[in-house]
């Protein structure tokens, strides 16, 4: 589920009532980094992505990486070509970029690859043109951590709403796949309503009141966060864990307001995407790729793996299923954010 109504697509799923350093590498090439990177933010939307540009600003400026001028598309495709194109005028050697449009970046990649600048893309896959490294999630895993959180939670029986966001994107698909596929094949006895949302929580909101007004008894799912409670808390629904009548809600993205809404039980989990490893191996794989450095595929050092997809290599991030038992864990990025 997901809380944001930025980034690029995943799926959230909402109601039910009843319902550092290091990674698996090749032997290298160059003896050490020289040049600059430009770092292009995707958006200022949301509390999420604003946490990744803080702890990127934070490596920048302990030296991780030369970087140019951060840019911020503001997800604008447009915006973010134009971006690169004054990286590349300004003589970066490395591009760091997370392209919400994952189809309409892929002419940009291409004339990077001609001007030999790798990129590394940032939660999102391109769906061509090529790439250094994507530092990403396991997004398959977010759909079935909630598929099988909500199943267990409403013991294989209730109604189930997912938000889905853009299914244009690698994120969305994934997600939104693993979701379904997972809950046909574990819990056949939860009837789950898609609904889509293209991340706006006003859509997300207005489409979630009309499936409960047909049907009252939803009893779980994923959540665009102060929509959703906002809309739950109107109509006397949200009812704390343990209590008759609880909707079991797991939202996406672990920021601080969702852990705070794990605590007083507005929610009931989250999956933490993990912001601050997002920058900190965004910069890591830009150094790298300015040393001549090599990857292949297998597990990291950092409890990743890197896998091989068509357009190059991919780190698989672990994303942590948050729930009241662990809310508190200090390795959680988002209690590290709030010291």
């Amino acid at each position: 589920m997901r809380v944001r109504t930025t980034s690029a697509a995943t799926c959230a799923v909402l109601l039910a009532v009843t319902a550092l350093a290091g990674c698996n590498r090749d032997q290298g090439g160059g003896s050490g980094a020289a040049g600059k990177v430009g770092i292009d933010l995707p958006r200022s939307d949301s509390d999420f992505w604003n946490s990744y540009q803080q702890y990127v600003e934070k490596g920048v400026k302990d030296g991780e990486v030369d970087a140019l001028s951060l840019t911020n598309s503001q997800n604008d495709i447009g915006k973010l070509v134009s971006n690169v194109q004054v990286f590349t005028d300004q003589g970066a050697k490395a591009v760091v970029m997370a392209p919400q449009d994952t189809g309409a970046i892929a002419e940009t990649l291409r004339t990077l690859e001609e001007k030999k600048i790798p990129v590394v893309s940032v939660d999102t896959r391109p769906d061509e043109g090529s790439v250094y490294m994507v530092v990403r999630a396991d997004n398959r895993a977010y759909g079935e951590k909630a598929c099988q959180y909500l199943g267990k939670q409403l013991k294989g029986k209730g109604k189930v709403v997912e938000f889905q966001g853009d299914l244009s994107s690698i994120n969305g698909r994934d997600r939104s796949e693993a979701f379904k596929s997972c809950m046909d094949q574990n819990f056949p006895g939860i009837q789950v309503f898609e609904l889509a949302t293209d991340w706006k929580g006003d859509v997300a909101s207005a489409k979630l009141q009309s499936t409960l007004a047909a049907h009252p008894d939803i009893n779980g799912g994923g959540v665009f966060l102060q929509p959703t409670l906002a809309l739950l808390e109107q109509k006397k629904l949200l009812k704390a864990p343990g209590t008759p009548g609880h909707i079991t809600i797991i939202s996406n993205d672990g920021i601080p307001e969702e852990l705070a809404a794990i605590r007083e039980g507005k929610i009931d989990a989250t999956v933490s995407q993990p912001a601050d490893l997002y920058a900190r191996y965004a910069l890591f794989y830009a150094k790298a790729a300015l040393e001549g450095k090599t990857f292949k595929e297998g597990p990291t050092d950092h409890d990743s793996t890197i896998i091989k997809i068509p357009n190059g290599f991919e780190d698989q991030l672990p994303a942590p299923l948050v729930t009241k038992e662990n809310v508190d864990d200090p390795k959680l990025w988002a209690n590290q954010l709030e010291k």
